[in-house]
């Protein structure tokens, strides 16, 4: 069993990705943890303890950051034209949700569970990476005891999709980011290069909701928005972000990946970009040198991971 901490904004792809790690039978899912990003973290959490009541998870869920670790870094819109202004597609999500949350913010949550299972936690990060640099700010020796960590962000030989060389996670907290690229832990970078060709159709999505029970429905109902959103980019479908990562979790032979070290650009034009020294490449001395190496997905499976989030959903 793969022990998971799950960190994330939902969100529309979210609320997929949770689903999947709710019903995959090799995962034991120890905890949700939220951050701000597709919406404000008040509305993330709500959103998850909603997600947690309709879909009957048992895992606890923590309340996690609400700006970025660099205080001084202004705050930017909540993106509502592409997860809704309550970041479930305009489903209907009430307002409070009779749900007690985890006493502990997010980042000690994180701390704690690394350090009741050492060696065995992975967290799979799909938002903001700001809790998980929080926690490593309080309690580096975490970066030791985790297992590992799964992140779906950034981009490499891909344009971004919020500038054109940022992804939005990344973007959103890029010192967060490099904060956990840089520690001394292993990390799976599950990026633009693989999740921007890996789309479900509306089509396919409506066939598992008439297949489904009453949580693949809702799943079908909160992301029409969407896919109406992913018009521009995908022919009545939608990017799967963030179940990509949680499909590599369990089944990384999907994936094919470079090796080397990850930096992430904080300011400027370039704000927010990941940029990785390939191992085994030689350059001149620089901010790359001496950092750990991470593993970072360049190809996918697509059709393969596609059919393995339908079959997972439906095993209800």
């Amino acid at each position: 069993m793969h022990k998971v901490i799950y960190d994330t904004d939902p969100g529309v792809d979210d609320a997929m990705a949770l689903l999947f790690l709710h019903r995959h039978p090799e995962i034991d899912l120890l905890g949700i943890t939220t951050v701000f990003g597709n919406a404000s973290v008040e509305t993330t959490t709500r959103n998850a303890l909603f997600l947690k009541r309709e879909w009957n998870i048992p895992a606890p869920v923590s309340k996690g950051a609400s700006v970025t670790i660099d205080s001084s870094r202004a705050e930017r819109p909540w993106p509502a034209m592409v997860h809704g202004d309550n970041g479930l597609g305009d489903i209907d999500v009430p307002e409070m949700i009779d749900l007690p949350l985890d006493p502990r913010p997010a980042h000690r949550f994180i701390i704690d569970t690394v350090r009741a299972h050492p060696g065995e936690v992975r967290l799979v990060a799909v938002g903001r990476m700001t809790n998980l640099a929080l926690a490593l700010k309080e309690d580096p020796e975490i970066a030791t005891l985790a297992k590992d960590v799964v992140i779906m962000g950034g981009n490499f030989y891909v344009p971004g999709n919020v500038s054109p060389v940022a992804e939005a996670n990344i973007h959103g907290d890029p010192e967060a980011a490099d904060i956990v690229m840089t520690a001394p832990w292993k990390v799976a970078v599950i990026g633009l290069d693989v999740t921007a060709i890996t789309t479900m159709s509306r089509s396919y999505l409506g066939e598992m909701a008439a297949r489904g029970d009453k949580a693949v429905k809702q799943l079908d109902a909160l992301s029409q928005s969407y896919i109406d959103f992913y018009k521009h980019a995908v022919e009545d479908g939608m990017m799967v972000h963030d179940s990509c990562a949680c499909v590599y979790v369990v089944v990384p032979e999907l994936f094919s990946s470079i090796s080397g070290a990850v930096r992430v650009v904080c300011g400027g034009i370039a704000d927010g970009q990941t940029i990785v020294r390939p191992d085994g490449r030689r350059f001149p001395p620089g901010d790359w040198d001496g950092l750990p190496s991470q593993i970072v997905c360049t190809g996918i499976e697509s059709e393969k991971v596609i059919d393995l989030i339908r079959d997972t959903l439906l095993a209800a």
